[in-house]
């Protein structure tokens, strides 16, 4: 396994968590850790959670005392920590708070109610030495909780504490003795001889009961460390070791891989196989219903878009966790086809339709085992969770183009288009709307699953399936505008894509006159602001005529008036040709109200889709390059693509502005299929100088990043922050089947050599060609630019089509 040395102030993210490929983590009573180099309070070699928000805090550290010296600060020491190795439930770092004494220390989290950590001591200088260890505990509890003090169980000395309802324990061998001054610790006085070692293993549990708490400390130090962290390191094989010429790449590469092993779960009665979530924190993992239903989004369900996002940062090694995620989906699928937006490990669903990923999925799983059985499997479900797009409750206006529910199913939950949380937001109503993106997303799973039925000789779906998705392409490129340069959202009933404009505003309930005929019908858009923070009910009646000619008074329906923080906004369910007036009711005196028609216009970074699903031609789509991806002015920005083209001007609307990662995944892989590996590479790398930047400044991932500034935002190791390996391997150019199946498709764009390890396979990228290394030690090597397929066991180079 590959040795590091990385030390604060380079990409670290040193969160853990139990592994679920090794133990059975608990959904609603997981105990998250963190170690951290020098930051925490105070500043020491810092393991900290909050036991799922149960405690302030809990704190462990160790501190050495040798003659008048004191030394818990990193800062202080004589060699600062430097990380070694680093897997989802394991750490090693190496120090040496004095000159002369090294220490390793490694620590490892074996299931969710437990850390352990051994500390090997070893005294490379020529004389003797004499020192004190303290391992300090302490704890912050809630409540009427009590903080770490000393304590005998059955005549040993360990510290306990009290916080809700745990009562955690640390334990240490050798017989330490407990102290509390300055800190509640564990102390042992070391003595030493040139070259000699001494090993100590800690262990804190925290259960329920002190007696439990106790005994399970003391069966996790009797445990086998040699035998656990082989296990660990093996497992470790389905990862991919990436060496690049750029060591901050390596470490965010290897560190996005643990983070996202530590997302999983494992299944429940409700979900039959392994789930993720969102984000794993020590502010995570407890459910006080203690059955997970009042968890909020970053551990209630799995969306399609997210595990799309998770697989790519899995596969090829953890090919059969992923197929369990597809099975899952189906697992909660009605007798209608209907598959839930959101499917949860206690039972939570989204009430959406999911997102339509799930072909795109089950054919990239197939792209990683060739398993046809597996798409036997899931063939007929997906087809008929496709077919649940074009009814009714989805296709409203049945033409064939559905519309999404709302912009939390879209993925891009902060559109300006349609969030209505925001201020700075239209926040008009999605359902009265047509997306190029939803359009291009279901045209791309119409393709994937006729790849599937020719797969598996299944032709009988494919007429229907064609027809669907030149319906949709077609759809699609009518929204194209030559004056914008973009592909625009369209109307359901209109299919016009109109700018927006204001027609007027008032103080308080009364009249807005309009008096305004359109040249196209318009949907208008209604907004309140009120200086209550109560929700209000506003009635708004509209006097106007139909596209048909026919007048009518349009009253809003209760609950239409949609409420945020003292905001609310409607969009209107009627088209009008003519606009007379508006009686607005229920409205305070001081509160303002405003009418403008939808805009239809505004740009973001899911009007780029298209690329992905290969639909304009190649001279359109060097028109959608040049216009929007090599226009700095546009949505091409230092740290990646920004999530719209022009993003308000707000304060408080910098995630308008922000780098979506999946998004931008998609656009880039749009960019490969159009031939431009050269933008695709460039893309990649505005997008790891930013996860970079933050590694270093906060030692974690964050969810999104400023496009022009790379600032933070969003949580803390959020599955959407972690950087997007699958899109790395693509530019490379590099798609790993098996450790003998490797497809090649292209040559190294990057300034440096790269080199692949999995599971024996060796893979380097140099400039100007691939050399692939096999178990056995045999060679092949590609040197053009066409798409190969090498087959390490025939020693064999077949070019793809």
């Amino acid at each position: 396994m590959r040795e590091w040395n990385l030390a604060s102030g380079d990409p670290l993210a040193l969160t853990l968590s139990a592994d679920a490929r090794l133990s059975e983590p608990d959904y609603v009573n997981d105990q998250i850790w963190e170690l951290l180099l020098g930051q925490g309070e105070p500043a020491a070699v810092l393991l900290q959670t909050t036991y799922g928000l149960r405690a302030r805090n809990m704190r462990m550290f160790p501190r050495f005392i040798e003659g008048d010296e004191e030394r818990e600060d990193p800062r202080q020491f004589e060699i600062q920590p430097v990380v070694k190795s680093f897997y989802p439930n394991f750490l090693e770092i190496e120090f040496s708070p004095f000159t002369g004494l090294g220490v390793s220390a490694k620590t490892w989290v074996p299931d969710s109610y437990s850390i352990a950590g051994q500390l090997r001591l070893f005294n490379n200088g020529v004389t003797p030495r004499s020192f004190r260890l303290e391992w300090v505990a302490l704890l912050a509890p809630a409540g009427d909780g009590r903080p770490m003090t000393p304590r005998k169980l059955e005549a040993v000395s360990v510290l306990t504490g009290k916080t809700e309802n745990l009562e955690p324990v640390v334990f240490m061998t050798g017989g330490p003795q407990a102290t509390t001054s300055p800190y509640s610790s564990l102390d042992h006085q070391i003595e030493l001889r040139p070259g000699q070692t001494r090993q100590l293993t800690w262990v804190q549990a925290a259960s329920p009961d002190v007696e439990e708490s106790f005994a399970k400390a003391r069966q996790i130090a009797t445990r086998n460390w040699t035998a656990e962290q082989a296990r660990i390191e093996m497992l470790a094989a389905t990862q991919l070791n990436i060496q690049t010429g750029d060591a901050d790449w390596d470490a965010a590469l290897a560190f996005g891989q643990k983070e996202a092993l530590r997302l999983l779960l494992p299944g429940s009665d409700e979900l039959p196989n392994k789930s993720f979530v969102i984000t794993r924190q020590p502010q995570n993992g407890f459910s006080p219903r203690r059955d997970g239903s009042d968890y909020g989004h970053s551990w209630n369900g799995q969306s399609a878009l997210d595990a799309w996002y998770l697989a790519g940062l899995l596969l090829p090694g953890e090919v059969e966790i992923v197929k369990g995620w597809l099975y899952n989906f189906i697992a909660v699928q009605r007798e209608d086809g209907r598959i839930d937006w959101k499917p949860g490990l206690a039972g939570q669903r989204g009430r959406m339709q999911a997102f339509p990923l799930l072909a795109e999925l089950a054919w990239r799983v197939y792209q990683s085992t060739e398993d046809t059985a597996f798409l036997n499997n899931i063939f007929q479900p997906l087809l008929d969770y496709l077919q649940v797009w074009f009814t009714e409750r989805q296709d409203r206006d049945g033409d064939g183009l559905p519309e999404w529910d709302n912009p939390i199913q879209s993925g891009f939950e902060d559109n300006p288009s349609f969030a209505p949380w925001h201020i700075w937001a239209q926040g008009a109503d999605a359902r009265y709307f047509e997306s190029p993106a939803l359009c291009v997303l279901l045209h791309n799973e119409c393709q994937r699953l006729m790849q599937i039925a020719d797969v598996l000789q299944r032709p009988e779906p494919v007429t229907g399936l064609e027809a669907l998705a030149d319906n949709l392409r077609s759809a699609v490129d009518t929204s194209w505008n030559a004056r914008t340069h973009s592909y625009h959202y369209w109307d359901r009933e209109t299919h016009a894509s109109q700018i927006g404009k204001s027609l007027g505003k008032r103080k308080g309930s009364g009249e807005i006159a309009i008096n305004k005929k359109f040249d196209e019908p318009v949907r208008l858009l209604m907004r309140v602001e009120s200086q209550s923070e109560s929700t209000i009910q506003v009635r708004a009646f509209v006097h106007g005529t139909r596209p048909d000619g026919k007048s009518i008074v349009q009253r809003t329906r209760r609950g239409e008036f949609q409420w945020y923080l003292g905001r609310s906004v409607a969009t209107s369910e009627q088209v009008y040709a003519e606009v007379e007036r508006i009686q607005f009711d229920g409205v305070g005196p001081q509160d303002k109200v405003t009418v403008r028609t939808v805009d239809y216009r505004n740009k973001d970074i899911t009007l780029l889709t298209p690329l992905w699903a290969g639909i304009p031609d190649a001279e359109l789509a060097d028109k959608v390059i040049q216009h929007n991806l090599r226009n700095q002015k546009s949505y091409w920005q230092p740290f990646g693509l920004a999530a719209t083209a022009s993003p308000p001007k707000a304060e408080d609307a910098s995630i308008a502005g922000a780098v979506w990662l999946p998004w931008n995944v998609i656009v880039a892989q749009g960019l490969l299929r159009y031939g431009k590996q050269a933008e695709a590479a460039q893309l990649f790398e505005r997008l790891m100088d930013g996860i970079i930047q933050n590694l270093k400044r906060e030692s974690a991932f964050r969810a999104n990043l400023g496009a022009v500034d790379g600032k933070a935002l969003g949580e803390r190791n959020a599955l959407q922050g972690l950087p997007p390996l699958s899109l790395f391997l693509e530019v490379l150019g590099i798609r790993i089947i098996s450790p003998w199946r490797v497809m090649v498709r292209g040559l190294n764009p990057f300034p440096w050599p790269v080199r692949l390890g999995y599971r024996g396979l060796i893979v380097e990228c140099n400039i100007g060609e691939t050399v692939l290394t096999f178990p056995d030690g045999q060679s092949l090597v590609v040197d053009d630019e066409r798409p190969y397929m090498v087959d390490g066991r025939a020693l064999q180079v077949s070019e793809e089509e």
